[in-house]
């Protein structure tokens, strides 16, 4: 299919995980894409996968205030427009309320909730012009979370309400639609790399108790990139504003 043919797509946290599979989605998809992230490395091999023709890579700290702006003017630079912004980068770790301290909430909140914002008002102006879409990923934490996510579900549950208010604002006053993605356990590499380190065997994700997963297993990255590749397209027609919860309980 070429859903998103002709499309210019900019994924923040885009070389590995969620972010890496929206990316080869989008590609497999027609578009045309620039990938983000803090590893080059890691950068460097998306780039091998999906074809130089397809993908540019832009290596930097979304805790910058100059990179908002200049992560849209190198999509602009690369491929000459903008039809969507996936903000997908965000910052994950462990808190509750005796041993989270102010610099780390506020960080939380920063990376994940101010920094998507700082990068739908720089990408606007072009995506006014194409009548563009955002797509924000989230969590189903950002309902209420577990005890030791605290600053982490705080700060979805700030991104949450930035698309409800953006989805309906911008697509009143600009034609820009604004959803939401919010997916349960999935299986990424970071969530393989944190399993092994408490001890676990590679294959630890195809045993999980159904209590936990009904399906006797957890998501995967492509399952959320599928879902993804619809708010993208336009056969998402002028759906604006809503959140999708990718989840099986």
């Amino acid at each position: 299919m070429n859903r998103l043919k002709g499309k210019v797509i900019l994924i923040t946290g885009s070389v590995t995980g969620i972010g890496k599979a929206i990316a080869a989605s989008c590609v497999a998809e027609g578009a045309r894409v620039v990938i983000h992230g803090l590893e080059q490395e890691l950068g460097k091999q998306c780039i091998d996968e999906l074809g130089a023709e397809n993908v540019v890579l832009d290596i930097a700290d979304l805790a910058d205030e100059s990179t908002p702006a200049r992560l849209v003017q190198r999509t602009v630079d690369a491929f000459g427009r903008l039809d969507a912004l996936v903000n997908n980068a965000a910052q994950v770790g462990t808190g509750n309320i005796h041993d989270t301290d102010g610099k780390w909430f506020r960080r939380m909140l920063e990376i994940n909730c101010v920094v998507p914002y700082l990068l739908i008002r720089a990408a606007l102006p072009e995506l006014r012009k194409v009548r563009g879409s955002v797509l924000n990923i989230g969590s189903v934490n950002a309902y209420s979370g577990e005890p030791n996510l605290l600053p982490y579900s705080v700060s979805k549950g700030a991104l949450m309400t930035l698309t409800r208010n953006l989805g309906d604002t911008l697509m009143r006053e600009d034609g820009v639609r604004v959803n939401q993605i919010n997916p349960g356990w999935v299986l990424t590499e970071n969530e393989a790399k944190r399993k092994r380190e408490h001890g676990l065997a590679d294959d630890w994700y195809t045993q999980v108790p159904k209590v936990y997963a009904p399906a006797g297993r957890i998501l995967f990255p492509e399952e959320i990139a599928a879902a993804a590749a619809y708010f993208l397209s336009d056969e998402s027609g002028p759906i604006s504003g809503q959140i999708l919860d990718i989840e099986q309980h």
